[in-house]
């Protein structure tokens, strides 16, 4: 994908009211790539109240050393956070593109989440 489409993709993704919608656009992509991974991760989100927060998973299975089929959850977002966080997370986890390379196309300064 070449820069310039990439940073027409992100705006328009930077948008968008919340990752289902952002998923649907990505999904949608005309670029192969990017539309095969969207597809892929459809369906493996979940919903969870965790310290009294909503929080959105990854939820997903991989073979273990021993071909066992395990599951991992990786945590996205928190519903309510800005959508760039999903996008953000999208292509740093399927392209390797870094967050701050990802707010950058979009016009934005990445900030790094402090740890608690």
């Amino acid at each position: 994908m070449e820069q310039q489409d990439f940073e027409t993709l992100v705006k328009a993704l930077s948008a968008t009211n919340g990752l289902p919608e952002a998923l649907d656009m990505l999904k949608a992509s005309e670029d192969e790539n990017v539309a095969e991974a969207a597809n892929a991760l459809t369906g493996q989100f979940a919903l969870a109240e965790v310290e009294g927060e909503n929080r959105v998973y990854h939820v997903f299975t991989e073979e273990n050393e021993n071909g066992e089929e395990q599951e991992f959850v990786e945590h996205v977002m928190n519903v309510g956070d800005d959508v760039m966080v999903f996008v953000a997370w999208f292509f740093y986890t399927q392209f390797e593109i870094k967050n701050r390379d990802t707010y950058a196309a979009a016009g934005r300064t990445y900030k790094q989440p402090k740890r608690s």
